[in-house]
């Protein structure tokens, strides 16, 4: 799908506030409400809207830990990629994992309760056999920038 700039200021816009309004949302696109609308439909069934989602303060719920561990596998044979990812893809402490190219496999950013039940499910990884070769902790100590929004004008300024 190509997008224009009246695509690009839509999904600005619901990237700063998933609940904006129909109307409030038609004004920053610079379109009447129901074309804004129609428009904001088409995005979401071709799937470059995949949903709206609320940002939570976790550490004003709960302490928690948050870790950066890189992963490097023993083999790399597409099926044990295809292991460690499904077990990565379950377990919900693993909020991100990125595949990567270089010195390790995966990048994975971890949120747990506290540094030991971080090291229970390092441990229950190593039990479960899935590959685990080496695997390298980085204990977040202040999140500088954690933001989910994407700079779309930049990323996209060649396209349009």
């Amino acid at each position: 799908m190509k997008l224009d700039a009246i695509d690009l200021r839509i999904l600005e816009a619901v990237q700063q506030d998933g609940r904006i309004t129909k109307l409030a949302l038609a004004e920053k696109a610079g379109l009447s409400p129901t074309p804004c609308w129609m428009r904001l439909r088409k995005l979401e069934k071709a799937g470059i809207i995949t949903g709206y989602h609320a940002r939570v303060a976790v550490r004003r719920v709960a302490p928690v830990a948050s870790v950066m561990m890189e992963v490097t596998l023993g083999n790399h044979r597409q099926a044990d990629f295809e292991r460690f990812e499904r077990a990565v893809a379950a377990i919900p402490e693993i909020t991100a994992c990125w595949s990567v190219g270089g010195g390790v496999d995966y990048i994975l950013k971890i949120v747990a309760a506290d540094i030991d039940a971080y090291q229970r499910l390092v441990d229950g990884l190593l039990d479960r056999e899935l590959g685990i070769d080496r695997y390298f902790t980085y204990i977040v100590t202040k999140t500088i920038k954690d933001e989910t929004v994407l700079p779309l004008a930049a990323l996209l300024s060649t396209s349009l």
